[in-house]
């Protein structure tokens, strides 16, 4: 033996250090890399993990190019991989809570033996061999305890209703989420449009500086400022234009599809903000506190601590049960033996001593019980400052509506005045391109304070906890607004 163990195989290794050589090859495949400054290689084997892409739902594929807000929530509740973990959490709490409500019924079980003896002669006894099987019925019901039980159950019923509502919540973040995305899309496109008003009119004051110092009345001055300003144009919207693909990337993004997705959104113009909300942010708080999907599952989880105090407690009490077992025994090679054989009976099981661990448990447990109570108590404040933030941010939004509805009009009627002068040779060329410039501002801040205006509703809606799977929101606006909301 001691030879064939050293006996050289064909590479000239001895087995048992070949044998070794194979282990460490296998070894340094998953292992790390040999030193600091080397990167590790995987094994050949190693591939990453494939998953199934997206695709464009059957229903909406034949207007891919023409969606709307619903349409794009719609495709992201689909594919949002944050919802659906969410439910299936639920799922999994649900199935929990049913497993504990097995708690009041009894358990049932069956065994089965199957035993063979063979003994030796001894004092003039002859050998015996002999088989014995047969099955076993055991019972077991608890019938009484003090709080264990019910305990478990009420967690086990708060954890679920804890998921389902953290399952809402993940719902009302990924609508707000994508509701942003969308404004911010469309509102990015709509400054593109603006954009090239403002150089189609940069354009034509080129143009109009060209013929007037053709014909003398106009410097070389005028035309190179009206080329410059002409280049600053064209420079914003080629910037705008580029911040409007990666917007519509990220818009496919949220809807859980790649960024170069053919996609895009229908040119549906929406309607003027109305002038503000028409409730109060009291109110609004009010609503908030008792609709936050979040904090609702926040109270669910304090209530869930609380009851496994109970179960703690109903550790350290006595706890009242039945026990019982019926079978029967069958010979090998011999009749059946009539009858059964059967067992039952009522016990009692009181705690005495656990080396403090029953005392310690029930402590730890309320010391968590009070955690998760401050929490939910933070969570809601949390929620109201939310609301005051979002309420008073919608409010500036209003008022940025306004103000800048007011300011484009200013600044078009000053453009206007600005290109009479200049063409009746009354004003500069520097004059003219100061109000146009003041223009494009003015237009750029509009577009912005609109699409703006929308994005601070769907924030409020979303603290408030009332924003709808279609992006609507049930928050009451002044009468005169000309939208639907």
């Amino acid at each position: 033996m001691q030879v064939a163990t050293h006996r050289a195989s064909s590479t000239g290794l001895p087995l048992a250090a070949l044998g070794t050589a194979v282990l460490l090859a296998g070894a340094c495949a998953v292992g790390t890399a040999p030193s600091p400054g080397t990167p590790w290689t995987p094994p050949a084997r190693t591939q990453a993990p494939t998953t199934a892409a997206p695709v464009v739902p059957p229903d909406l594929e034949a207007r891919v190019r023409t969606l709307r807000l619903p349409d794009v929530l719609d495709i992201a509740l689909r594919n949002n991989t944050v919802t659906r973990e969410a439910w299936y959490n639920a799922r999994a709490a649900n199935f929990a809570y049913d497993a504990t409500l097995g708690q009041y019924l009894p358990t049932l079980t069956l065994d089965g033996s199957i035993t063979k003896l063979k003994t030796a002669p001894s004092l003039g006894r002859t050998a015996v061999t002999q088989s014995v099987y047969g099955p076993t019925f055991n019972l077991s019901w608890l019938l009484l305890d003090f709080g264990g039980r019910s305990g478990s159950v009420g967690s086990a019923r708060d954890e679920l209703l804890a998921a389902d509502w953290t399952h809402n919540a993940a719902i009302q973040d990924v609508v707000l989420t994508v509701q942003t995305t969308y404004f911010g899309y469309i509102g990015t496109r709509a400054l593109v449009e603006s954009q090239r008003t403002t150089l189609a009119e940069a354009d034509s004051n080129l143009a109009a500086a060209q013929q007037r110092h053709d014909v003398g009345l106009a410097t070389i001055a005028d035309v190179l400022q009206a080329r410059t300003a002409r280049s600053q144009a064209e420079l914003a919207l080629e910037t705008t234009s580029g911040a409007l693909q990666t917007a519509r990337g990220a818009l496919a993004v949220s809807m859980g599809f790649p960024a170069n997705l053919p996609y895009d959104i229908d040119s549906v113009p929406l309607p003027t903000p109305p002038p503000g909300v028409a409730e109060s942010v009291d109110s609004l708080i009010n609503r908030a506190l008792a609709a936050r999907p979040d904090l609702a599952a926040a109270r669910a989880q304090a209530d869930a601590a609380r009851n496994r105090v109970s179960i703690a407690r109903g550790a350290a009490l006595p706890a009242l049960s039945v026990t019982g077992s019926a079978g029967e025994t069958y010979f090998a090679n011999r009749p059946p033996i009539p009858g059964a054989s059967y067992s039952i009976a009522l016990g009692i099981e009181i705690p005495l001593f656990a080396g403090g661990a029953h005392f310690y448990g029930i402590k730890s447990a309320q010391a968590a019980a009070d955690a998760a109570r401050a929490s939910a108590e933070g969570q809601a404040q949390l929620v109201i400052s939310q609301v005051f933030t979002s309420f008073y941010d919608l409010q500036t939004a209003t008022q940025r509506v306004r103000t800048t509805d007011d300011l484009l009009a200013s600044a078009r009627q000053s453009e206007q005045v600005a290109l009479g002068r200049y063409k009746a040779g009354a004003g500069s060329v520097l004059d003219l391109l100061t109000a146009q410039s003041a223009l494009a501002d003015a237009r750029a801040q509009q577009v912005t304070a609109h699409f703006g205006w929308y994005a601070a509703l769907a924030q409020l809606a979303h603290d408030v906890g009332v924003l709808g799977l279609d992006g609507s929101s049930p928050i009451r606006l002044n009468s005169d607004s000309t939208g639907s909301h």
